[in-house]
């Protein structure tokens, strides 16, 4: 049995997937996108995307042993930016009110830290970051370890 195979079209579920979830959730219609947070996902998403296509193909051999790290670091972001925005309660994580604020005036400064307060961690978004995580480090022990387990 190819455990790396199988390791690898895993990893490449985990990454599609919470790539997706992350471009879906940053452009969603919570408007994100004017966040810090917003674009740090929708950045993250496509790289994380490009990862999971890259393992179903041959050129994830080039990779080499490199994919499982690349897995931990990006759930690692993840899993910051997720603490930020459920620390601080906003998705610009306590920075203002926004890119907007100064063109927008006072009004629309109160009005988007009021929307903005009440927002906390996105659950999905932790549970996919902690498999994400998971799915990192057992492709990194598979790459190290020759025998299989």
């Amino acid at each position: 049995m190819n455990t790396n195979g199988t390791t690898r079209q895993y990893g490449a579920a985990i990454a599609l997937v919470s790539g997706v979830y992350s471009l879906l959730s940053a452009t969603g219609g919570t408007g994100m996108m004017g966040s810090n947070s917003g674009l740090l996902m929708a950045l993250l998403g496509v790289v994380v995307v490009v990862h999971g296509v890259v393992l179903l193909t041959p050129y994830a051999d080039r990779l080499g042993n490199a994919s499982g790290p690349l897995m931990i670091g990006y759930s690692l972001v993840m899993l910051l930016n997720q603490a930020l925005v459920g620390v601080t309660g906003s998705v610009n994580w306590g920075m203002g009110s926004g890119m907007g604020s100064g063109m927008n005036g006072g009004m629309s400064g109160g009005m988007g830290s009021s929307m903005t307060a009440g927002m906390g961690w996105d659950l999905g978004m932790v549970a996919l970051a902690v498999l994400m995580l998971i799915s990192g480090v057992i492709m990194a022990n598979r790459r190290n370890n020759s025998s299989g387990m």
